[in-house]
């Protein structure tokens, strides 16, 4: 737990000085400007794919980006001499980058639809997708030595990862995105919606069991990347 908090500390600390912070307040401020300028209804229509695209870069973009950035600064090198495993350093970026999104999403739906009991259950959606999305990148930006080599492949990627967002605007039927993970935490997103309780365990209990086999590739794709 020790180890686990002083690279919580350290991976705050560098996600600051690399200015992950300062984007973040700008684009919690664009985002307020762009939807509450937006009629109420529209606003609340977009709402969650605003979210989720900033969930996108937050998580998937940032993580992919830190990895790389320590791979070329030897932090790699550096900490193989230490106890810290592989676990903690994982957990470590999937908290601060999901903890990251949450506080950007949350201050976007309040200042778009004021304090309600939906947040809640929004939340809740934040943080699965923002988990799924930050895994994904870890075990995809192995493949890759930079990020310019990364950008154009991560859209394909990012496109199928977001594929539900077709069908919230109505392209094909629901049942054909059920199987996709963020199907679930995309409609957790709506701050209108009525969730029936079956409902609520799949778009839950879906993406946490969806959890546990990306977290293993990740795992073992920070492994390939920290032995190099």
């Amino acid at each position: 737990m020790t180890r686990l908090a002083a690279t919580l500390g350290t991976d705050v600390r560098v996600q600051f000085r690399n200015g992950f912070y300062l984007a973040t307040a700008f684009v919690v401020a664009c985002s307020v400007v762009l939807l509450r300028w937006l009629p109420p209804e529209v606003a609340a229509l977009l709402l969650p794919v605003v979210v989720l695209e900033n969930i996108v870069v937050n998580t998937f973009y940032f993580v992919s980006a830190l990895l790389l950035l320590e791979r070329d600064e030897g932090t790699f090198a550096a900490q193989s001499v230490t106890p810290l495993r592989t676990d903690e350093y994982l957990a470590s970026k999937v908290l601060t980058l999901t903890a990251l999104s949450l506080v950007e999403s949350l201050l976007i739906a309040t200042a778009v639809a004021g304090l309600d009991g939906r947040l809640v259950v929004m939340s809740l959606g934040i943080g699965l997708a923002a988990v799924l999305f930050c895994l994904s990148g870890v075990a995809l930006i192995v493949n890759y030595e930079s990020i310019n080599e990364f950008i154009m492949p991560s859209v394909l990627y990012t496109a199928v990862l977001s594929l539900p967002v077709l069908g919230y605007f109505g392209i094909g039927a629901r049942e054909w995105y059920l199987p996709h993970p963020i199907l679930g935490p995309l409609e957790l997103m709506r701050m209108h919606a009525p969730y029936t309780p079956g409902w609520l365990v799949y778009a839950i209990g879906y993406p946490l069991l969806w959890i546990i086999p990306v977290s293993f590739w990740s795992r073992r794709a920070l492994r390939r990347l920290r032995s190099r």
